[in-house]
C-alpha cells in the first residue's frame, strides 16, 4: 500500500499513513488528466467577450464621396473595417467555452493526479489542524517546518479558521475535499491532507 508521512500541526513527522491502494496506488492515465484540464481551464471562461461588426456600428449610412472623379479610392461607408472608428471583422460574439467529460474520466483524472504527487513524494498527511482561533502566525511556522512554498491545504470541510488562517500567504491555499480537483492538484508544489480528508476521498471514489 503507498505510504507517506504523517505530520502534526506543528510541522514535524509523528509517523508514517497508510493510502488506498485502489485510489492514491493507480496506474497514472495522463491523456485522461490532460482532457480534464483543458475541461477545467475552458470552463473558467466567461465568454462575454463581444465586438461590434460594421452592421452594428452606429453612422456610415450614406457614401462618404461619390464613386468616380475625386481621385480618392472608392469608399461605401465610413463604418467599414478599414476606417477608424469602423466595425471589426469577423467580431467575437459571446460564446460558451465548456466542455463536457465523462464522469469516469473524471474519477480516473483525479485517482492519476493522487498517484502522481504520492509517487513524486509530493503529498504528506496531517493529523488535524484543529486550530482555536485564526492564527496566521502558527500556520507560517509549520509552513516554514516543512520547508514547501507552494501548497494545497485539504481539509475534511469547510474550515473558515484554517482558510482564514492561510489566505494571506502566498502560495497556499485551503480547501475542503469535495472541491479538489485535476488542475489544483498539478498546480501546486505539495499536497497536504488531513486524516480525516484522506477518509472522506477513499469513501467518496472508492
Amino acid at each position: 500500500m503507498p505510504t507517506v508521512g504523517l505530520f502534526n500541526k506543528e510541522g514535524k513527522q509523528v509517523g508514517d499513513f497508510q493510502l488506498s491502494e485502489g485510489i492514491f496506488g493507480v496506474e497514472v492515465n495522463q491523456d485522461a488528466v490532460h482532457q480534464v484540464v483543458v475541461a477545467l481551464l475552458a470552463n473558467k471562461r466567461q465568454g462575454t467577450q463581444s465586438a461590434k461588426t460594421r452592421a452594428e456600428v452606429r453612422g456610415g449610412g450614406i457614401k462618404p464621396w461619390r464613386q468616380k472623379g475625386t481621385g480618392r479610392a472608392r469608399q461605401g461607408s465610413i463604418r467599414a473595417p478599414q476606417w477608424v472608428k469602423g466595425g471589426i471583422v469577423f467580431a467575437p460574439k459571446p460564446r460558451d467555452y465548456r466542455i463536457s467529460v465523462p464522469k469516469s474520466m473524471r474519477r480516473v483524472a483525479l485517482k492519476s493526479a493522487l498517484t502522481s504527487k504520492v509517487m513524486a513524494d509530493e503529498m504528506i498527511v496531517m493529523e488535524d489542524l484543529a486550530f482555536a482561533a485564526i492564527n496566521t502566525k502558527q500556520v507560517t511556522e509549520m509552513i516554514k517546518t516543512l520547508g514547501f512554498k507552494k501548497m494545497l491545504i485539504v481539509t475534511a470541510e469547510s474550515d473558515e479558521i484554517a482558510y482564514k488562517s492561510a489566505r494571506n500567504i502566498a502560495g497556499v491555499t485551503v480547501m475542503p475535499a469535495n472541491n479538489i480537483n485535476v488542475y489544483d492538484l498539478l498546480k501546486y508544489e505539495k499536497l497536504i491532507m488531513t486524516k480525516d480528508a484522506v477518509s472522506i476521498i477513499e469513501e467518496v471514489y472508492a
